[in-house]
């Protein structure tokens, strides 16, 4: 019976092995386990596919990012349907996998892979013949498939990429174009700071960054210099492309690299090394959008749903925080020299009503949303067309396919080994630039004819400018096709509304509400510190400028730069700098000895120095001050830029050594400087305790009679 057994096992083994073995059967069943590999493209030619093209070339590198060997890894390109529904290109932008079929064998990469090794990858698949032949214009799903057998398990899926090709003609047959259809095309063109990057600008001071990265944005090679650099381009290149790009500019950020060419600090006291990289980026700037069209972001791209509820002092919400962050029009032109275009603003987020009041009542008429945040009058309905939301405004939507393409697709749990257009700058411009020519009609059968579309790519967009100039060529051959027609936003605008509409709830899952109260608690702080100041007559500096770098710093801690998960702490590290570097600059100076008392209720002398430029009104607190009585505060008026000795009147309760905390606050309650440990030594009791001192004399003197009476009764034999 055991060798039957044995023999049955064997083959049951074999029949596994052949199974399993096969790289075709691996690709059919990914690996549940997580990617033990990882594919970086860097390449795509071409980005759209016309009858002139004779090959697809993807180039890139694979990286054994596990603990494991991997042996024969293995990569080919598949090919999916022409996708002719909104429908299956959402679920392709979303990162879910579709049946295709290989355009290539599977070729070999490598030997094999040690952990932390990498490997070459190239793929070039001829487009001539029947494969070339049966493409007809549309949107193709792409997928790289890499293969492999990890040290002791079998052969599978172990990294992938899925992407999107456009095809405006059939390879080798120029009679077979793609239908013009020439819709509209702008596009919005954002120049915004990856982060808000100051920690400090006090009033007089030179700013000091939170690090120094904003320089390596702004130079050579950079986010912010490739986004300027690209443009230009465009603008040299393809006069219709380059004339349909908007440049929404976000105000803070132009003040900050304003001031950074004056010179400027990181944390920690470094000098900052980007003064020349500003000045330079600055000048490319103010080039690039002279004489054209321009709009502003709200400052530090404020979420303005989550500013409306930060509460000032009274528990109202503070208007002039709201006010700072729709105020970027002047900002724009004083910085650059250069107007924007009236009433647009494309606030990030989504408003609520009361923000959307605040557009408006700023003198906003339009606003750019995503089509996707967009519910025609109460329905389920998305908005396409220009819309009319509450209190009058135009709602602008931009379109939500394309942003998603450009964004890119979070990872599925389900297809672990499945990489995020995210995280792949060469795919988020490749499916981006696919959703905007299946939105302008490419491939769909659903009778689309293509309306107007305006393009709004990632508010932090972070592309390299290779791709940010495939991207602006990409738009170019869809225009050359007839596919796209290059307009303008001011084109976009001139449209008559279609009807009314509402905007969907926001992203942050508690409305931003505890950003909110982190900074009302600031809020009232500054307001504390403000209602504290008075202008001197020496310096005549206007104590809103002192609070000003504050209140700015509220408005960055709503940016959404901080995302739906921002916390608290990163939102207000701004704010709380800003404050400390105000309170810290009146503060009270520590003894450096041990101050004797001269008696019992003696005055306290208190040097306090003001080195703002303002006077300011304070109260000197006492704390911690067991054995000592202090005289009820009062409020004082210190001096600009100088220092004082005030005294405060206590009583000593007892004799000996006594320990007191000496600190500052605003008559509203807003702490000032440090706290400041005063030792006292005193020799003489003050007048309650002499009294107590008296009276409990008196009461024993009175006890002791009454017992030495008690006993010369008793000894007489009396009764007492």
């Amino acid at each position: 019976m055991k060798r039957p057994a044995a023999f049955l096992l064997s083959l049951l083994i074999v029949a596994a092995t052949a199974l399993f073995g096969a790289p075709a059967g691996a690709q059919e069943n990914p690996s549940p386990e997580p990617a033990r590999l990882r594919l970086d493209l860097g390449q795509l030619a071409p980005r759209l596919i016309t009858s002139s093209d004779q090959a697809i070339t993807v180039t890139g590198t694979v990286t054994n990012t596990g603990s494991r060997r991997i042996v024969k890894p293995m990569a080919r390109l598949q090919i999916g349907e022409r996708l002719a529904s909104p429908r299956a290109m959402d679920s392709v932008l979303a990162g879910n996998p579709v049946q295709d079929t290989p355009l290539t064998d599977f070729a070999p990469l490598a030997e094999d892979l040690e952990p932390g090794q990498s490997a070459p990858l190239t793929i070039t698949v001829p487009l001539t013949g029947p494969r070339g032949a049966a493409l007809r214009p549309g949107v193709y799903p792409l997928l790289v498939n890499v293969n492999g057998t990890p040290e002791y398990g079998g052969p599978a899926r172990l990294a992938a990429v899925s992407l999107l090709m456009p095809v405006l003609s059939t390879p080798g047959h120029a009679n077979n174009q793609a239908t013009q259809r020439h819709s509209k095309l702008a596009v919005l063109w954002p120049i915004t700071d990856s982060t808000p990057h100051i920690q400090s600008a006090p009033f007089g001071v030179p700013m000091t960054l939170t690090d120094d990265s904003l320089a390596d944005e702004l130079g050579p090679g950079g986010r912010l210099y490739s986004l300027v650099s690209a443009a230009r381009a465009a603008q040299e290149n393809n006069q219709k492309i380059g004339g349909s790009l908007c440049f929404a500019l976000d105000p803070d950020l132009l003040r900050t690299v304003d001031a950074m060419r004056g010179g400027y600090r990181v944390s920690g006291g470094a000098t900052g090394k980007g003064a020349d990289a500003a000045s330079n980026w600055l000048a490319s700037l103010r080039a690039l959008v002279t004489g054209r069209c321009v709009i502003p972001l709200p400052f530090a791209d404020a979420d303005l749903t989550t500013l409306g509820k930060i509460r000032g002092a009274d528990g109202n919400p503070d208007a002039s925080l709201m006010t700072t962050a729709l105020n970027g029009t002047a900002t724009i032109r004083q910085v650059l020299g250069v107007e924007s275009q009236s009433g647009v603003l494309w606030p990030g987020g989504t408003p609520d009503d009361k923000a959307l009041a605040a557009i408006s009542a700023g003198g906003f008429q339009t606003v750019l949303t995503d089509s996707a945040k967009l519910k025609a009058g109460g329905d389920d309905e998305t908005v396409t067309g220009a819309a009319t939301l509450s209190d009058g405004l135009r709602a602008q939507p931009t379109n939500s396919m394309a942003t998603t393409g450009l964004t890119g697709f979070a990872p599925s749990p389900q297809t672990p080994t499945t990489f995020s257009g995210a995280s792949q700058r060469a795919v988020s411009t490749q499916n981006g630039l696919a959703a905007i020519a299946f939105e302008a009609g490419l491939g769909r059968t659903d009778g689309s004819t293509g309306g107007p579309m305006l393009i709004a790519p990632p508010r932090r967009w972070d592309a390299t400018t290779d791709e940010l100039n495939a991207f602006l060529s990409g738009l170019g051959k869809l225009t050359t096709a007839g596919v796209t027609a290059g307009s303008t936003l001011t084109d976009l605008l001139s449209s008559t509304p279609e009807g009314s509409a509402s905007l969907v709830t926001g992203t942050r899952s508690d409305g931003g509400a505890a950003v909110a109260d982190q900074l009302s608690s600031l809020d009232q702080d500054s307001s504390g510190l403000l209602s504290a100041m008075q202008i001197d007559q020496r310096n005549r500096v206007e104590p809103k400028a002192i609070v000003g770098p504050v209140r700015d710093a509220l408005v960055r801690g709503s940016s959404t730069a901080f995302g739906p998960s921002g916390t608290s702490s990163s939102a207000s590290a701004n704010a709380t700098a800003e404050l400390a570097a105000i309170r810290d600059q009146v503060t009270v100076e520590q003894p450096k000895q041990t101050i004797a008392l001269a008696s019992g209720s003696s005055p306290l002398p208190v040097y306090v120095h003001n080195d703002l430029p303002v006077g300011v009104t304070a109260q000197i607190a006492l704390k911690n001050n067991m054995g000592i009585r202090p005289e009820k505060a009062k409020d004082l008026l210190f001096p600009a830029k100088g220092g004082q000795t005030r005294y405060v009147q206590i009583e000593a309760l007892r004799a000996g050594h006594l320990s007191v905390d000496v600190s500052l606050t605003t008559p509203s309650g807003t702490d000032l400087g440090a706290t400041a440990r005063f030792e006292l030594t005193s020799t003489e009791y003050g007048p309650i305790t002499i009294i107590v001192t008296v009276a409990a004399g008196c009461a024993l003197l009175l006890l002791a009679s009454r017992r030495i009476y008690r006993r010369i009764k008793e000894s007489r034999g009396g009764t007492p």
